[in-house]
């Protein structure tokens, strides 16, 4: 896909107190991972490079929560506690944004590719190979 294909999307947590934008392509492949945290969570995949994510409220809104490596940063709304955007460890050149947390009317496919985090050690290099 040609990076000029991209556009921006508006995203935030549920009270509004956490805002971004996030560039992505109107046909997307999301991760549907079935880790611990991403069951419990429904957090649904979509990578982006840090220049493809603009932060457009203030950090103060934010509270960081690790587990496991403490190399993922994840990051929720202090106010209503929701996570609509993290840095994995899979991909800490970037960050995952929750596709439930972004406007999705410019979009125009999205597909969605299972993976299995539960086994998350065995299956990452699949996960990163493929350039998600």
């Amino acid at each position: 896909m040609n990076d000029d294909d991209k556009i921006w999307h508006k995203g935030g947590c549920h009270c509004g107190a956490v805002s971004f934008e996030v560039k992505a392509a109107p046909k997307l492949v999301i991760t549907d991972c079935n880790c611990s945290i991403c069951a419990m969570t429904g957090f649904q995949h979509l990578f982006v490079e840090k220049d493809e994510f603009k932060l457009l409220t203030d950090e103060k809104e934010l509270s960081t929560y690790t587990f496991g490596t403490h190399t993922a940063q994840h990051y929720f709304c202090k106010t209503c506690g929701i996570k609509s955007f993290y840095i994995p460890r899979s991909h800490p050149y970037g960050y995952s944004v929750n596709l439930r947390c972004v406007d999705q009317s410019k979009f125009t496919k999205i597909e969605f590719q299972p993976f299995d985090g539960g086994h998350w050690e065995e299956n990452i290099e699949g996960l990163v190979g493929d350039g998600n």
